[in-house]
């Protein structure tokens, strides 16, 4: 029997072990911008919510959305190093947070099961980025929204540059991280335009992206 080959669900290589070790000790740095964000989107949420937040890592922005215990607040990785960490962070924290391991193109959710989701800095990772969102559409409860955030290709090197040296990170680790940007992220990042092209035959009833308020990218707020 031949076996069949699967589609890898993110672009390079995977973030596990020392790698996602990396990312998570410097993304650490930045809670503020993962407080704010937090706070920007439980405005409006219904009580007792259901959010979901495809790719997030670490964690950080699930764990804040979960502080307050309002919301009941789900992520999914495809890193198993990710998840683990993740866990660790919301059990240090004192949060309850839902996080397991999977695929965005082929998320372990029933139908209508979430009222937000969110993927932030990672969209442009992913292998299958119409199946996923696909897939954001499904999970979505009708009158839900979905929020990709993420860097757009046409940001300039500027400031790219200007974000990174904002961070409280050594000089070795700014260098390696302006590498990151520079020469993987940016490239794999989309446009507005390729953007709208991939949304244009998910289903969504409204569609409208907007500047990131960090200024390195766009926020697409697609509402079922």
């Amino acid at each position: 029997m031949t076996a069949v080959a699967t589609q890898k669900g993110y672009k390079g290589i995977g973030m596990e072990g020392p790698i996602a070790h990396w990312y998570a000790k410097n993304t650490r740095r930045d809670m503020a911008g993962y407080r704010k964000l937090a706070e920007r989107l439980k405005a409006g949420l219904p009580e007792g919510g259901d959010v979901l937040e495809v790719a997030p890592g670490p964690g950080f922005l699930a764990i804040e959305l979960a502080k307050g215990g309002n919301l009941r607040v789900t992520g999914l990785d495809i890193s198993r190093t990710f998840v683990d960490i993740a866990r660790r962070n919301a059990a240090e924290t004192g949060v309850r947070v839902d996080f397991r391991q999977g695929n965005a193109s082929a998320m372990p959710f029933a139908d209508n099961s979430f009222d937000l989701l969110v993927c932030r800095a990672a969209f442009k990772n992913f292998s299958e980025p119409v199946k996923a969102l696909h897939e954001m559409h499904r999970v979505l409860r009708p009158g839900g929204t979905a929020i990709v955030a993420d860097l757009r290709r046409d940001t300039p090197v500027s400031s790219v540059r200007k974000y990174v040296n904002s961070l409280d990170v050594g000089a070795i680790n700014r260098w390696m991280i302006k590498v990151t940007f520079r020469f993987m992220l940016l490239r794999r990042a989309y446009t507005k335009q390729e953007f709208e092209q991939m949304v244009k035959d998910v289903p969504f009833r409204k569609t409208e992206i907007r500047a990131s308020e960090e200024g390195l990218g766009m926020e697409v707020w697609m509402t079922k």
